[in-house]
């Protein structure tokens, strides 16, 4: 009873959490109330909020520099990051709970207070985070049902080196692991169904980190590989197809390999 406790409490936690929900459209730009900064026209904010502007400003080029190297391609157009001064103004446009930013409907990032205040110190990696998902979605839809979830995250973690599962327990993660409660990357997503963390049974740190690891193993086996692939995913390309193609192995062959080197 205690574990079966343990499991739903995971489920419930993985249910509450995560960066985006798939929505087809592309940028509409800046939300209502939003303007842009004197300080950097790609940082949009609510009046009275200039200093927090300022502070996106200083570290948006890195950012930007980073999700591009990794991803291969420059962004199709310049992002826009809207900033939330207080938690009303991000649960109005933000309506999953407990996240600390998110790319919602229409490919648009926004950033919630507690990342210039309590969680200021993940402000730079939950930065490259998101916009690695603004960067795909500017090219492949935002949060592309046909991409598996655990690849958007994968690969947005990967580039903000960790940020996004900063909170997850390697030793609990591993006992996951080894329990059997593993991501399926086999699995195949769809606008009907995604996989998210609960389905199977990790919370939605624990989510991010394997499929971190998962994403870092496939670059990290094959770089010329992972590039030709991410650049065929831009370019809409099935993602199992594209993945055949650079790899000349399929998605079970490539987590079945990891699974035998996987400590």
């Amino acid at each position: 009873m205690k574990f079966a406790g343990a499991v739903l409490a995971l489920l419930i936690l993985a249910g509450l959490a995560g960066c985006a929900a798939w929505h087809p459209r592309g940028e509409t730009g800046p939300l209502p109330g939003f303007h842009a900064s004197a300080a950097d026209p790609r940082v949009w904010v609510p009046s009275g909020s200039e200093v927090l502007a300022g502070r996106v400003s200083e570290i948006l080029d890195e950012a930007i520099a980073r999700v591009e190297a990794v991803h291969g391609q420059p962004f199709k157009s310049s992002p826009v990051i809207h900033v939330c001064p207080d938690d009303a103004c991000f649960a109005r446009h933000v309506r999953t709970p407990r996240l600390t930013a998110a790319v919602v409907a229409d490919n648009r990032l926004i950033l919630s207070p507690r990342l210039f205040a309590k969680e200021s110190w993940r402000l730079p990696g939950i930065l490259r985070h998101e916009l690695s998902h603004v960067h795909l979605g500017q090219r492949a839809g935002h949060y592309s049902a046909w991409i598996p979830v655990w690849f958007h995250e994968g690969l947005a973690t990967l580039v903000a080196d960790g940020a996004g599962a900063e909170f997850a327990s390697p030793f609990l993660t591993e006992v996951a692991w080894n329990e059997g409660r593993q991501i399926d990357f086999a699995a195949r997503d769809n606008p009907d169904r995604r996989h998210r963390a609960m389905a199977f049974a990790l919370n939605i740190h624990q989510f991010y980190l394997q499929a971190w690891r998962f994403v870092a193993f496939l670059r990290a086996r094959d770089p010329t590989a992972f590039h030709a692939w991410l650049i065929a995913l831009q370019e809409g390309a099935d993602f199992h197809i594209a993945l055949g193609d650079a790899y000349n192995t399929g998605i079970k062959d490539l987590a079945a390999e990891y699974a035998r080197l996987h400590p």
